[in-house]
């Protein structure tokens, strides 16, 4: 993590404050937010089998705290899972109700007959959600690409996404890959509006990953990812440790117990939980990190790791 990335941010940029002077766009019509965002793919049914007392809730929302997230998003979260949240954070200080927090149902019944999905939470009010239905892959429920807007601040929007672990082709093509430009063509679009979005989840692909070569801005051009046309950075993707990758966010088991192979470059285990941002809308140094696998859980809680990210962003007005 690039510790020195964010204490030159809080130079550059108050949280809030209008662009300086020389940047693309006037003080007139636009600010620029420092934002904290934090991602974790629970694991809320198969390693915590639905439940909301195997201290993943706890451990998850003291994160949320200590690192005074703005967003937070959750991928594999059970409905019960997700009022248990509301609640802790609601107890924390954060806004009351359900203004704070949006879940997307990807099954039905899976978490002992409750929805099972992603859910996003935001320390200020949220306007109203989309939620966008991406191409099935035939595994069962639908995924989704779940965003909301800031009630207050309409052009900034937070996404969360689950892309498919499945390799399959369907219609002829990879059914991964036409998930990926499912979100990716939502995303223009809410750009194409005006807005700035972030985009935190399980995007089940490698960042040196061909699929990933559409997402990744061409200024990313390392030895360990290149090739790249899109228009994203991850907030990860400077980390000296492993340059345009970032550190691991899987832990050494799944949830089968079985090891997780080093097949990663910079010989770590894979990255797949990102936080991504389109280049344009950066206004300054950025930073990401996945911390430790932890132990609240009397073990791993989850197969995957906590990720989060600092950025400065440029929002219209």
């Amino acid at each position: 993590m690039r510790m020195f990335a964010r204490l030159l941010v809080a130079v550059v940029v108050a949280f809030g404050a209008p662009l300086l002077p020389g940047g693309t766009a006037s003080a007139a019509d636009s600010v620029v937010e420092t934002v904290n965002v934090w991602q974790w793919n629970v694991s809320g049914w198969k390693m915590n089998d639905g439940s909301a007392t195997t201290g993943m809730v706890e451990a998850a929302a003291a994160s949320i705290v200590n690192r005074d997230a703005d967003f937070a998003a959750f991928n594999e979260l059970c409905w019960s899972q997700y009022k248990a949240l509301q609640e802790r954070l609601k107890a924390a200080g954060w806004p009351e109700g359900d203004s704070f927090a949006r879940f997307a149902t990807i099954r039905e019944t899976t978490c002992h007959g409750e929805p099972f999905g992603i859910a996003l939470f935001s320390r200020r009010q949220l306007g109203t959600a989309q939620k966008y239905d991406l191409p099935e892959d035939q595994r069962g429920g639908v995924h989704k690409l779940l965003c909301a807007p800031l009630d207050a601040r309409p052009h900034l929007r937070f996404c969360t996404t689950h892309i498919t672990g499945s390799e399959a082709l369907i219609g002829g093509s990879s059914i991964k890959e036409q998930q990926l430009a499912a979100v990716r063509g939502h995303l223009q679009d809410l750009h194409d509006n005006g807005d700035t979005v972030l985009i935190a989840g399980d995007f089940n692909a490698r960042p040196d990953d061909a699929l990933l070569d559409t997402w990744y801005a061409p200024s990313l051009n390392v030895p360990n990812n290149g090739g790249n046309t899109g228009a994203y950075r991850e907030l990860d993707d400077e980390d000296p440790q492993c340059p345009g990758i970032g550190e691991t966010t899987v832990n050494a088991y799944n949830g089968d117990g079985k090891p997780i192979g080093v097949v990663a470059p910079c010989g770590q285990r894979p990255k797949i939980d990102l936080i991504l941002v389109r280049e344009s809308a950066i206004a300054g140094p950025y930073t990401g990190d996945a911390l430790g696998e932890g132990t609240a859980c009397n073990g791993p809680c989850s197969d995957h790791r906590v990720t989060i990210g600092t950025v400065p962003v440029r929002i219209q007005l």
